[in-house]
């Protein structure tokens, strides 16, 4: 029995080292040359393929080359910008108020609330103006909150603020969308230019309150040049804001590559730089600096001489055309 035992052992020793030599020999003979980390990323860059399951227009693109100028451009001149336009044109009104004063009714309120808007325009405007306003502060968080306001709380609080504001702003973009698309397509016609609308820029629309620029009301219709302005500002770079926004929105649906998500990225926010500066004006203009202009945006009506006083050439229009209302 023993000598069975000693045959089979021996038997399995023998087999193991064939199988062991057997796979030493082969491993010298498939051996190849090790790339470096240089080389290996000299041949990405030179646009070597890989081997994926994905079927996405990229799928064989192991890596995709872009200017790294593209993240500093954003962190460094962006970021700081958007700050400068939310921050730095509230400080700027602010000391203009200050030292200028609002623009006051002559002979003050007349009473008499004449029909502006529609219910349904009114409705339009909160339904832009509200996702804007949140879009405005979610998107300062997240493109520029590391530097601004992550240094000064916890980690774990910022984390949550975070993710809070990536989530609004994600919830927000289709409403703004949905704003900008009805704004743009019903109000385009009242915002088209004229000439009239040079001499309102000129005099700074009768606003200035001291020099030879006071008590000067030029004429506008409908819309003034400043709120023209305004309104193709937005037309423009709320475009920008929404295609590009699609496109960080919905990745696997157009499937960008990363070069054209960045290039989306900074296109958003340049774009919302530009808009974060006209809102900040506008909302100073028809909040503050206009006596009776908000009334417009709550109820869809203006006051008679407010009417009269910044926007005469519409009123003397409607009042020619006999579709001159008042609220009863």
């Amino acid at each position: 029995m023993n000598n069975w035992f000693k045959q089979i052992g021996l038997t399995l020793v023998l087999m193991f080292s064939a199988i062991g030599l057997a796979q030493a020999g082969s491993s010298q003979g498939a051996e190849q040359p090790v790339a470096t980390d240089g080389q290996i990323w000299s041949q990405l860059k030179a646009g070597a393929t890989g081997v994926t399951t994905s079927h996405g227009e990229f799928h064989n693109q192991p890596i995709n080359t872009y200017d790294l100028r593209v993240l500093e451009l954003r962190s460094d001149l962006l970021a700081p910008a958007l700050m400068a336009a939310l921050f730095g044109m509230i400080i700027i009104f602010v000391l203009f108020i200050k030292v200028n004063g609002i623009s006051k009714l002559h002979g003050g309120f007349s009473g008499k609330l004449v029909y502006r808007w529609s219910k349904f325009d009114v409705s339009i405007h909160w339904l832009g103006a509200i996702p804007c306003l949140l879009l405005i502060l979610t998107g300062l968080t997240l493109l520029a909150g590391r530097f601004f306001f992550q240094p000064y709380i916890g980690e774990g609080l910022w984390a949550g603020f975070v993710y809070a504001a990536k989530q609004v702003h994600d919830f927000m973009a289709i409403p703004f969308m949905l704003g900008w698309a009805l704004m743009v397509t019903l109000w385009a016609k009242n915002q088209l230019p004229k000439m009239y609308d040079l001499k309102w820029m000129m005099v700074v629309g009768g606003y200035i309150n001291f020099g030879p620029f006071k008590g000067k009301h030029p004429d506008a219709g409908f819309a003034n040049a400043g709120e023209k302005l305004w309104f193709w500002a937005f037309a423009v770079f709320g475009l920008v804001i929404s295609a590009s926004g699609m496109l960080l929105l919905f990745p696997n649906l157009f499937e960008p590559s990363r070069t054209l998500s960045l290039i989306a990225l900074v296109l958003h926010s340049v774009s919302a730089i530009i808009i974060t500066a006209f809102s900040i004006v506008h909302i100073f203009m028809a909040t503050v600096m206009s006596e009776g202009g908000m009334e417009c945006m709550v109820s869809g009506y203006c006051d008679e001489t407010w009417a009269s006083q910044h926007h005469n050439l519409w009123f003397d229009e409607i009042k020619e055309k006999g579709t001159l209302k008042y609220k009863d």
